[in-house]
């Protein structure tokens, strides 16, 4: 029996293998942390990654849920600013004007292949910039979608 996978061409295969192919060095990473953090990082890092996984499913495949989640992260930004919601406030004024314009899209991106996916905003526009949650602001959107279900 034929998998999806067999039905692309073999560039998007080859595509598809590289993204979820864990380099070396990022593996000896990976397994260092496990080393200092234990087995039960393991499990949180598992359900952390599903956990997004899932949000990013839902977000490509439900539109109302994706304007929801842009709305509230809106209102967010009003009453917490910026700097209260995203990692680094190192952004440049096309992405910052187009952030409280509301000009973003909400996505799950991997920051780097040794660390786990994170929610992200994309500012519209030329800026290409791409701006990480905090995990604490992410916990909270997870723990509002996942208790709605």
């Amino acid at each position: 029996m034929n998998s999806w996978l067999d039905m692309l061409p073999s560039s998007e295969r080859q595509k598809i293998r590289e993204k979820y192919k864990m380099s070396a060095a990022a593996y000896e990473k990976w397994r260092e942390r496990v080393r200092e953090r234990g087995p039960e990082y393991i499990e949180q890092e598992q359900e952390w990654n599903e956990a997004m996984a899932q949000l990013q499913f839902a977000l490509e495949t439900e539109p109302g849920l994706k304007q929801a989640l842009k709305d509230q992260i809106r209102d967010d930004m009003q009453s917490l600013g910026i700097e209260g919601l995203l990692k680094s406030i190192e952004l440049s004024e096309e992405a910052a004007s187009a952030l409280e314009s509301g000009a973003f899209d909400v996505t799950v991106k991997s920051p780097s292949e040794s660390e786990p996916d994170q929610l992200a905003l994309e500012p519209e526009g030329t800026v290409g910039e791409t701006l990480a949650l905090k995990t604490s602001v992410a916990e909270s959107y997870l723990s509002q979608l996942q208790g709605g279900k």
